[in-house]
């Protein structure tokens, strides 16, 4: 069984019940968790309400990097996430590819998640973009030794990863990984270790090849692991098997919930 490890449910802009429609293709399709990444702290309750009904959906809270005028203060942020209901802290990071002049402001908010995750004993979900140094230095100069997390829709290089592995951190791997151009990304996922690996959708962007152009959906991830295990020269069921298991251990989930 396979699961979601980054998705956006409430980004789909599906009515209540064409969102049941996307869990359970998903599910026909062997997805039986999924994690509802938050990006934005206005969006916060309206995200939660519509992942309400599923009990095999888990959630984030954060504030992501190109959402910085919606940025909350240090207690705001830990007051949302103290919640029993929300597993990870984020998304959170740095861009400097889509917004190098709000540099400043990402900085402070990624410290401030950091601070959080240290507080709350929960894995942080890190968006990097062009900000390797940062991102690894924060991470090294901030965290605690029992905090962890993930680097999601993984696109940097090798050296980054392997950075982030020696923190503790898991490596994400989104539907880019089957685009034609992703050769290099290619290299480095043949590099991760299984145990330190992680799939996702990032749904509603990014979908993977035969889907290209279309809106994604947490069905798909399925191609990513298949194309990933290929890579890697394993089974799918491995490939699926460990990344589950990943999943639930740095997320700290019951797998009875799923």
């Amino acid at each position: 069984m396979f699961v979601d490890s980054h998705c956006h449910l409430d980004r789909l802009d599906k009515s209540p019940e064409e969102l049941a429609e996307v869990i359970h293709f998903a599910q026909q399709r062997g997805v039986e968790h999924f994690l509802c990444v938050c990006v934005s702290v206005n969006d916060f309750p309206a995200m939660m309400q519509s992942i309400k009904p599923f009990n095999n959906v888990s959630a984030s809270c954060g504030v992501h990097p190109l959402h910085q005028d919606e940025a909350c203060t240090y207690d705001e942020l830990l007051s949302m996430a103290s919640s029993d209901n929300i597993v990870a802290i984020g998304e959170t990071g740095l861009d400097y590819f889509y917004s190098a002049d709000t540099k400043d402001v990402q900085l402070t908010s990624f410290v401030d998640h950091i601070k959080v995750a240290n507080v709350l004993n929960k894995p942080l979900i890190i968006h990097t973009r062009d900000a390797r140094q940062d991102t690894i230095s924060l991470l090294k100069e901030h965290k605690a030794d029992h905090t962890t997390g993930v680097l999601h829709c993984f696109t940097e290089d090798w050296d980054m990863a392997q950075a982030a592995i020696e923190l503790g951190f898991y490596i994400s791997i989104s539907g880019i990984v089957t685009f034609k151009s992703a050769q290099a990304l290619q290299d480095v996922v043949r590099k991760i270790p299984l145990e330190n690996l992680l799939i996702e959708t990032d749904s509603p962007w990014l979908a993977p090849v035969p889907y290209r152009g279309k809106q994604n959906q947490p069905g798909y991830v399925r191609e990513v692991g298949e194309f990933i295990a290929q890579l890697k020269g394993i089974s799918v069921d491995e490939l699926a098997s460990v990344t589950t298991e990943n999943f639930y251990r740095l997320f700290n989930i019951l797998k009875a919930k799923a």
